[in-house]
């Protein structure tokens, strides 16, 4: 088997949080709990997906904000906070304050990009500025500025008996140094490095100068932090979906492989006008996923992962896989659990 340079620094996973419309406090209830076994796990981050107008989390931000009272010690993100549907300077304030809360943990991952199916909600979303709004780069560029505390107001001081500033609060000092861009081609990777981020590339990314899923990532991962000013160093996570079948029953472990099945052939070739390319589940004893890891290009080039769970599973299939995951696969790849 072909090691890495170097052992698995960060194991982080990744939820949705689905749930059902009759009864959505028990859905975000079973996030919450998954988050707590993360940290008793030893997992070193937690992340959660944006859902909206579906039966997923539609704000992560918020549940964050809540499972920061319940842990004490795993970093909590986002991956990705679509900003299409943001304003830069509001969420900066939420931010901060999820950060405050959190005493520093929070880890912000966004994107750009218009909102899914924007003709069909944009009036409602944006009623008076709809075919105005710019979803490009420059909306995150806004919410760095306000995070790192650049003026977001033109006065400062005192009007009567309230005390105004000038500048997003909280502020939540080294929280710009925790912001991510969730990316899948090599516009987006550059850009990220040029603009100091860290960077998120997920199971997902466009075929641009190949159809080789691993070459692809590899290719963002190196142009990332070519135009990063930490090179090397500049931080990058990895998110592919694995799912560790060491201690799973054989019902469990038959839900998993035809879960893999069925989500395979849109990895054969790019799909639809972007040309995206989708990566294989990882489905396996931890034994046999840390090889196909090892001999996966991207990977070989990282030390931080924030492994995603299947989005459609029960409750205790996350429990099952999640602790395969910190006992088993994460000292398979040079892990140590936290604490």
């Amino acid at each position: 088997m072909p090691l890495p340079s170097e052992p698995l620094r960060k194991l982080g996973f990744l939820t949705i949080g689905l749930f059902d419309e009759a009864d959505p406090r028990r859905g975000h209830e079973s996030t919450l709990e998954i988050i707590e076994l993360g940290e008793r796990l030893g997992f070193d981050s937690a992340w959660m997906r944006h859902r909206h107008l579906q039966y997923g989390i539609a704000s992560p931000v918020a549940v964050l904000a809540a499972a920061s009272q319940r842990t004490s010690r795993i970093e909590l993100g986002t991956a990705v906070i679509p900003m299409g549907w943001e304003n830069p300077l509001r969420l900066a304030e939420d931010l901060a304050t999820v950060d405050v809360l959190s005493g520093g943990r929070l880890n912000p991952g966004v994107s750009v990009g218009p909102p899914i199916h924007y003709d069909q909600i944009k009036h409602e979303l944006y009623p008076d500025s709809a075919d105005a709004e710019d979803f490009s780069y420059e909306r995150v560029r806004r919410l760095l500025d306000f995070v790192r505390g650049e003026p977001a107001g033109r006065f400062s001081g005192v009007d009567g008996f309230e005390v105004f500033s000038d500048r997003v609060q909280p502020h939540s000092h080294g929280l710009s140094r925790r912001m991510w861009y969730g990316g899948a081609s090599l516009r987006s990777a550059q850009w990220a490095g040029e603009h100091g981020m860290n960077f998120l590339t997920s199971s997902v990314v466009k075929a641009e100068e190949s159809e080789d899923f691993a070459e692809i990532q590899l290719s963002h991962i190196r142009t990332f932090r070519a135009h990063h000013p930490d090179g090397d160093r500049a931080r990058v996570s990895q998110g592919l979906v694995v799912i560790p079948t060491d201690t799973a029953s054989p019902a469990q472990r038959e839900k998993y492989e035809e879960y893999a099945r069925k989500r395979t052939p849109r990895t054969a070739t790019p799909q639809g006008p972007a040309r995206m390319m989708f990566a294989l589940d990882l489905v396996g004893t931890s034994a046999e996923i840390a090889e196909r890891l090892y001999s996966h290009a991207a990977f070989r080039e990282i030390d931080e992962v924030a492994f995603a769970l299947p989005f459609t599973f029960e409750h205790d299939d996350y429990v099952q896989i999640l602790t395969d995951i910190a006992t088993e696969l994460g000292p398979a790849l040079g892990w140590q659990a936290v604490g």
